[in-house]
């Protein structure tokens, strides 16, 4: 098969629907938009969502909450988790993702305190908590900020 001989498979492709042809044609005079009325006019029709009058669903159904556009969502990795790694290490998000601690690094990645850490590390994070950055430096290790 060559390129000047692909062809589209039958009833891929249909003939556009050739409006205002004649009576023959069954879409001859008003075009197949009836006589007269809203959706016999250029441009009308009524608004997606539009509901004849009737309050639409999406203004019925209730709001609850509020979403802060601001949020930023942490990968979570708890110090527990770190013991993987051998003593003196550095740890990085790279490594935290191919070791598959982390499985997306989301807005970035926050070490927390939960668990016990057992080695000294230089952990590199986006966001640590204050009982993790004691804990990581209690025993020697560093702490760097992303």
């Amino acid at each position: 098969m060559k390129l000047h001989e692909l062809q589209y498979t039958e009833g891929a492709r249909r003939p556009r629907k050739r409006l205002g042809r004649g009576h023959a044609t069954g879409q001859g005079k008003t075009s197949g938009k009836g006589h007269k009325g809203q959706n016999a006019r250029s441009g009308g029709g009524v608004a997606l969502g539009f509901e004849g009058g009737q309050t639409p669903l999406y203004k019925r159904i209730p709001k609850r909450g509020f979403n802060n556009i601001n949020r930023v969502n942490y990968a979570i990795v708890n110090l527990s988790d770190l013991n993987r790694y051998e003593d003196g290490s550095e740890v990085t998000i790279e490594m935290l993702l191919s070791d598959k601690v982390v499985r997306k690094t989301l807005d970035g990645v926050k070490v927390l305190g939960n668990g016990a850490l057992e080695k000294k590390l230089t952990v590199k994070a986006n966001a640590f908590s204050k009982t993790a950055v004691e804990a990581i430096e209690k025993l020697g290790g560093k702490v760097e900020v992303i």
